[in-house]
């Protein structure tokens, strides 16, 4: 599995992102992908999760309502609206070991390299 997030960047406040994920090998079409953040000095965080098949989707509560994670054969999408400051930091996509979606990151261990979220007020 080789991952590359991508989509970042700089926006103001309310504005909005679509990050991608990309596996150069597509071999996580079997897998739940996931969606993680970290901020400097902060732990890693979950962020949302999409099952394989697309038809199950995961959200932490701070972004519900506001992101929208999506997939399709060769890529997993993180549509991000209405965002805010506290949304900035770096993201990661992650494979899962599993087919469904989840929240845990030790059920990850596939990272790829993050792409930067940066919004401003």
């Amino acid at each position: 599995v080789q991952l590359q997030a991508s989509g970042g960047g700089l926006v103001q406040a309310g504005g909005s992102l679509r990050l991608s994920c990309a596996d150069s090998r597509r071999t996580f079409s079997n897998n739940a992908v996931g969606w993680f953040r970290q901020a400097p000095g902060k732990e890693r965080e979950f962020v949302a999760s999409i099952a394989w098949r697309g038809d199950s989707t995961v959200y932490a509560d701070n972004v519900q309502g506001r992101f929208t994670i999506s997939r399709d054969n060769a890529k997993v999408y993180l549509q991000m609206n209405s965002l805010k400051p506290e949304d900035t930091a770096t993201y990661y996509c992650a494979v899962s070991r599993y087919s469904y979606s989840g929240r845990r990151l030790q059920d990850y261990p596939y990272w790829g390299q993050g792409t930067q979220v940066t919004v401003s007020s």
